[in-house]
């Protein structure tokens, strides 16, 4: 079946969903979705943070945790990292929910669900349909819709949903403290969308942001691909291979890398040159983990609002393997 055939028979399985305009929407959405110094206090460094609304995909425009909040908290200067050393933590806050007057219509609304009073937003990692019943887990309820860009406050309750009806599931292999999972079945075609709680936590090394994919000792294939590819829609994915242990190697680097916290001057620097490169890396539970490399040292897992800036010779070596 060609990609064409698929979206045909896809959107007649929508049609024939009695569910709202909301559902709808998400689902073909998805059709067209295919980043040892001297001792001192350690200080956690706070980011504003409230509801996740526009939807970015990380690479391209600045993170959308600044779009609706202004400035998040001053940004050092991105400098090499000393092994060992100590470095702030940073603390992303529980999101905060929309004020009961609201803030007015907000463009498009990035899915999110509501699970144990937290909110969680659809995950940069992918998931395909086919691949998606090994992973589920216990049923955590059923969402609701009702969601939308004017919502005010209490319209944000438990299992409240801007992605229509749909059962969620806890994730096998995952803290559903962390990552849950939307589950339909169509006329037996699977439709799976992963959500992750990446507010309310703090991030003291990469280790507490990464070490949740599970990306060590679990990577069974990877690729890359160049912006310019990515920036024109040319998929041009080239395979990485992982048996030269550079792979590897990145990786615990990345666990070790310290938490830059973003800025809108570091965003506007970052995303207004070409420098960077994305790779993708194909999980053995067929899950499928995108991270963004800045060529200034950086790393950034979906919209999260920190950068990993990874040991300088660490990151120069893994960046080169990948070629130009």
């Amino acid at each position: 079946m060609n990609e064409e055939q698929f979206k045909q028979n896809y959107k007649k399985a929508v049609d024939h969903m009695k569910t709202n305009e909301q559902m709808k929407k998400r689902v073909e959405q998805s059709l067209n979705t295919q980043h040892q110094g001297p001792k001192r206090q350690r200080k956690p460094l706070y980011i504003a943070a409230s509801v996740v609304i526009a939807a970015s995909i990380g690479l391209a425009a600045p993170s959308v945790w600044q779009q609706f909040n202004g400035p998040a908290a001053p940004t050092p200067q991105v400098a090499a990292v000393t092994p060992g050393a100590s470095v702030d933590p940073i603390v992303i806050p529980k999101m905060e929910l929309p004020s009961s007057q609201g803030k007015g219509a907000m463009a498009d609304m990035m899915q999110l669900v509501v699970y144990g009073g937290n909110v969680y937003t659809q995950s940069p990692t992918l998931l395909e349909g086919a691949n998606a019943l090994n992973l589920r887990g216990e049923k955590l309820g059923t969402t609701t819709g009702g969601i939308n860009e004017l919502s005010g406050q209490d319209k944000y309750t438990e299992l409240a949903s801007n992605i229509g009806e749909a059962d969620i599931y806890a994730v096998n292999g995952y803290d559903k403290d962390f990552r849950i999972m939307s589950y339909t079945e169509i006329d037996g075609q699977v439709y799976a969308q992963l959500f992750d709680k990446n507010n309310g936590i703090t991030i003291g090394t990469g280790a507490d942001l990464i070490g949740k994919l599970h990306l060590e000792g679990n990577i069974a294939s990877a690729q890359w691909e160049t912006f310019d590819s990515w920036n024109n829609g040319l998929q041009q994915l080239q395979p990485l291979a992982a048996t030269d242990g550079s792979l590897d190697s990145f990786i615990s680097s990345l666990n070790a890398a310290k938490p830059i916290a973003t800025s809108s001057e570091l965003e506007e620097n970052l995303y207004g040159k070409e420098d960077r490169k994305i790779i993708y890396l194909t999980l053995e539970d067929k899950t499928q983990v995108p991270l963004v490399l800045f060529g200034e040292g950086l790393v950034r897992y979906g919209n999260v609002p920190a950068f990993l800036e990874v040991e300088k010779g660490a990151f120069q070596s893994f960046w080169n393997s990948l070629g130009e």
